[in-house]
């Protein structure tokens, strides 16, 4: 093999491994998975013992609270497990029957539209809470221009969500 050829390799070589300075990034976002599981519950202590005294449109709130946490660790875990087996490597050890359905099927176009649904889930959740808000006693009034630029970035995460299916659907369509 000429020079040239052993220089190319090595560099290739070099390059294909640098796909593992990923995964400390996959391992930080296991720290930010513990952290949104501490908030959750925190704010599950926090609310229990008000139970009794909460109001229905009070309960909703906390609930929504609690779905919003869930539906973003739902989002980490996709990106940690899709994101890992796509960049850097492929999980060797055996799960059986507790392996996740989707789990080394998620390609990245089907990784895109998991977060987008995800971050229009979460970004829907954020402005049916502010909306509730709305004429509960306990919680100032919402600035109507507040509501109007949540409305609009939760219509730009729909918007984004619609294009990039069609987008995916485009490129499916012209692969056959």
């Amino acid at each position: 093999m000429d020079r040239k050829r052993q220089s190319e390799d090595a560099f290739e070589r070099g390059l294909f491994a640098s796909r593992w300075l990923m995964a400390p990034m996959y391992a930080g976002l296991t720290v930010a998975l513990l952290m949104l599981v501490v908030i959750f519950f925190r704010e599950l202590v926090y609310y229990v013992p008000q139970m009794m005294t909460l109001s229905a449109e009070q309960t909703i709130l906390v609930v929504l609270t609690l779905i919003d946490l869930t539906l973003a660790a739902n989002l980490l875990l996709i990106v940690m497990f899709s994101g890992y087996e796509s960049f850097v490597s492929k999980f060797d050890f055996d799960a059986g029957d507790d392996r996740p359905g989707w789990m080394g099927k998620v390609d990245f176009g089907g990784l895109k539209m998991k977060l987008i649904a995800s971050i229009v889930a979460i970004s829907g959740i954020h402005l049916l809470k502010r909306f509730m808000e709305i004429g509960d006693p306990g919680t100032p009034a919402p600035d109507e221009r507040h509501l109007f630029w949540l409305t609009v970035i939760h219509m730009t995460f729909v918007a984004s969500g619609v294009l990039l299916a069609v987008m995916d659907w485009l490129q499916a369509k012209s692969a056959k």
